[in-house]
């Protein structure tokens, strides 16, 4: 009898783990929508054996949101935008990184490393970086009339335009217009950049981050915010989307690799990690999507159309008149208000 129980428990076992997270040859990858071809997903799970559980989110808020309410039990990795880092960190919802599992992070962009979001990287790697700036299509509307984040708030574009659905980047426009930091934690400044957007809802027609540049494809709007390397993927198949760095400033920003605290195949999401820093992968990652890559030895592996293209990789002049995210602490509950009295036209 003792045997027979022993026998069925070992079944539900067997059974139970690979739903709890807890098989050794699965990584539970929680992702940005359309990040990593798929090529790249077969490709691991050929080379390690390892399976690869992949789903995605639109924003940095639904993500954290759905980490928060499963308490980060269930993923293994996840890829925050840079001042989500820091809040997930000092939110005790990360794990420090192994760098014993990590030797492609030799080759990373030291530019791009130690940042005030998580100082010596003790929890994060940059997979992408790339910006927020301006699609329009050229052969509905002129690119001489769209130069600055300023000129969305064109009464001519009553009903037309495309916003990130993204909260610190639709107030990045506001802030920089203003002449003020994106990384504001003054609420004076705060409010008045909710003030100034108040005033472009009328052109707003939809918010989108999921797939941004097919409504632009579709030629359901023709102008707004898109980031660039969905403009890189809407211009493989239609050139005249042009993507137009803003004159008071693009949002740049730095997706990285974390692993949550509770991850159940830790060894398993490093290997990932590893793998995707590798260069060969990280070029294919880079011609697919249209984002840059940190990972220095990837570059000149690059298609020569991919590696000059600005839309791509920015030139430092470009680089230096925006600004990159950084966590702006308790003032993100502001926004947040602001947020929500926008969206629902308040």
């Amino acid at each position: 009898m003792k045997k027979l129980w022993m026998a069925g428990l070992f079944t539900w076992l067997v059974f139970l783990l690979p739903v709890c997270g807890f098989s050794s040859d699965k990584v539970y990858v929680y992702n940005w929508t359309e990040y990593i071809p798929d090529s790249v997903i077969q490709q691991f799970t050929e080379e390690t054996g390892i399976k690869v559980i992949y789903t995605t989110y639109d924003s940095n808020e639904t993500m954290y949101a759905k980490l928060k309410l499963i308490e980060g039990d269930g993923y293994d990795l996840v890829f925050p935008s840079t001042y989500f880092v820091a809040r997930m960190k000092n939110e005790g919802m990360l794990q420090p990184l192994n760098y014993n599992l990590l030797p492609n992070a030799s080759a990373l962009d030291k530019h791009l490393l130690n940042k005030a979001y998580d100082p010596e990287n003790k929890y994060s790697v940059p997979y992408m970086w790339g910006s927020t700036g301006i699609a329009v299509n050229t052969d509905v509307i002129s690119p001489d009339k769209v130069t600055s984040w300023k000129d969305l708030w064109n009464p001519e574009f009553k009903g037309q335009l495309l916003l990130q659905d993204d909260m610190r980047e639709v107030f990045h426009m506001a802030l920089r217009i203003l002449g003020y930091s994106s990384n504001s934690r003054n609420p004076e400044e705060i409010k008045d950049a909710y003030l100034l957007l108040q005033k472009l809802m009328p052109n707003v027609l939809l918010f989108n981050s999921d797939s941004p540049r097919l409504p632009y494809m579709a030629g359901e709007v023709n102008v707004g915010m898109i980031w660039n390397g969905e403009a890189w993927m809407a211009q493989e198949e239609n050139d005249n989307i042009v993507y137009i760095y803003p004159k008071e400033g693009a949002n740049f920003w730095v997706d990285s690799f974390v692993i949550p605290a509770q991850a159940k195949n830790v060894e398993n999401a490093h290997a990932f990690i590893n793998f995707m820093l590798r260069p060969d992968i990280a070029k294919i990652c880079v011609e697919e999507n249209g984002y840059a890559t940190p990972v220095t030895t990837a570059l000149p592996l690059l298609d020569e159309e991919v590696r000059e293209s600005k839309t791509v990789f920015p030139d430092g002049a470009t680089i230096d008149a925006g600004e990159f995210q950084t966590d702006v602490g308790e003032a993100l509950e502001i926004y947040q208000g602001y947020w929500e009295k926008l969206r629902s036209g308040l």
